[in-house]
């Protein structure tokens, strides 16, 4: 009884702490050009590796424009 109390205890204090790290973890903004070539990829209804290729080519050519 007395380990099955420790024990739960243990994961009450350890599971919050987890919590708050998973929150802390942000993804990095994404740029103007990678929001407007994933929209292009949404209005062509494009998936899977199809989509990441229209969005590498996508990205590649709005950088050539930017320079």
């Amino acid at each position: 009884m007395r380990n099955t109390l420790l024990a739960l205890l243990v994961i009450g204090l350890i599971a919050p702490g987890s919590a708050v790290l998973a929150q802390t973890k942000d993804k990095p903004a994404r740029s103007a050009a990678s929001l407007e070539c994933s929209k292009q990829a949404d209005d062509k209804n494009l998936h899977g590796k199809a989509r990441k290729s229209f969005r590498a080519k996508c990205l590649k050519s709005m950088k050539q424009k930017s320079t």
